[in-house]
């Protein structure tokens, strides 16, 4: 039995926005050089503006880069979840948990016609967890990997290098004061890892849904403040130079999933690095995350509304919410090209490997330990305090 939600016709979510709680961090974790897992912000990145003039395509050969092919489901992100909820000692109250990843492809979906998706979800304690289907996701990338570049133009592989480059060429490992001029002039020079990310884990909601996401974010502009204010966190993206109307429309469609990533997890401003089509960065320009949709609505050539982004994804996850009840797992899938979300169940009973063993047992001995008498003032625990062994900043 399978349900669906119709994405056509889009003009039932023209309008004013759903509501939005604004998305705040309550913990955070870290992948070190090794992408091994922890508990901290040792990660944590410093923006300092670029070269102009860099070329994106030097160190192409030494690129370190992140074997992904592991199904690592939402291990790292119930880890942080559980040292948050033991200085809590209570469950966090949230209808959705997942990757920030699910919830910028449900967002785009009203405009990008010719993109897929399967997820997998599971309903636990009253909470829908959600993830990527490994599969598809490894079925996709083969796929991306098989499309002969156009000729004299780049490959997938080294376009994909250039955003990591551009990364590079932007970001110190602490702030300013404590970072050698040596080292910043050298950037260029420096071997590109992936394997190191800082990840933000924000509650936020829209519509009817609260929701703790979590996603990596680049880089932070000053420093991570300490009184629990709005952080300054910095998106880093790398698009090809406009030179006519066809490229305008082209990283409008681009902007729309830059928007998106950065308005879930709460970060204001996002850098872009126009290159030119053999990956020379030509100019970096700041963008304000909330001033995005007037300006294509203003501006641009019509291809996407964030209102209506905002307010299709408040259906759809209120669509998830009554469809996903009960035990076992379900998938969630939009083929290429199709009109509609088709949900349905996978497996009868369990939650397949969408939670991990420990994450059960913890929110199971959590439960048991709150049916014990003990008084409490039914208030939020402040930010998670963790051990940072990276810069202090």
């Amino acid at each position: 039995m399978s349900s669906q939600f119709d994405i056509q016709p889009i003009g039932r979510f023209v309008g004013q926005s759903a509501a939005i709680k604004r998305p705040k961090e309550i913990a955070c974790f870290s992948y070190d050089d090794k992408h091994q897992f922890r508990l901290d912000d040792s990660s944590i990145k410093y923006y300092w503006p670029p070269t102009l003039g860099a070329d994106l395509s030097r160190g192409f050969d030494t690129f370190e880069k992140l074997d992904d092919t592991a199904d690592d489901h939402l291990d790292s992100l119930l880890k942080t979840i559980i040292a948050y909820e033991q200085v809590l000692s209570q469950p966090i109250e949230a209808d959705l948990i997942t990757w920030r990843g699910m919830m910028t492809k449900f967002m785009a979906a009203i405009f990008t016609d010719r993109d897929g998706f399967e997820m997998n979800a599971t309903l636990f304690q009253d909470t829908i967890f959600l993830e990527e289907n490994h599969s598809y996701k490894l079925n996709s990338q083969a796929k991306q990997r098989q499309q002969v570049s156009q000729p004299g133009r780049p490959s997938q592989d080294m376009m994909s290098f250039w955003g990591y480059k551009f990364e590079t060429l932007c970001m110190m490992p602490a702030i300013w004061a404590e970072t050698s001029r040596d080292y910043l002039e050298n950037r260029e020079n420096e071997i590109v890892n992936n394997h190191a990310q800082y990840c933000s884990v924000v509650k936020t909601g829209i519509g009817n849904t609260v929701m703790i996401l979590g996603g990596e974010v680049d880089a932070v502009w000053d420093s991570k403040p300490t009184d629990g204010s709005p952080i300054n966190w910095v998106e880093l993206k790398t698009s090809a130079d406009i030179r006519n109307d066809r490229d305008m429309i082209t990283f409008e469609r681009k902007l729309m999933k830059f928007w998106i990533q950065s308005f879930l997890l709460g970060v204001p401003k996002i850098i872009v690095g126009f290159r030119t089509p053999d990956g020379i960065l030509k100019r970096v320009e700041e963008m304000d995350t909330a001033s995005i949709p007037g300006t294509v609505k203003r501006r641009g050539k019509g291809t996407w509304d964030g209102n209506m982004c905002i307010n299709f994804a408040s259906a759809l996850l209120d669509f998830l919410k009554a469809t996903i009840i009960g035990d076992g797992v379900w998938r969630i899938r939009r083929k290429e090209w199709s009109s509609t979300i088709e949900v349905f169940k996978v497996e009868e009973t369990g939650h397949g490997d969408i939670l991990s063993d420990e994450f059960i047992n913890w929110r199971i001995k959590l439960a048991l330990n709150r049916k014990m008498p003990q008084t409490t003032d039914g208030t939020e625990a402040p930010p998670m305090k963790i051990n940072s062994e990276g810069p202090s900043g």
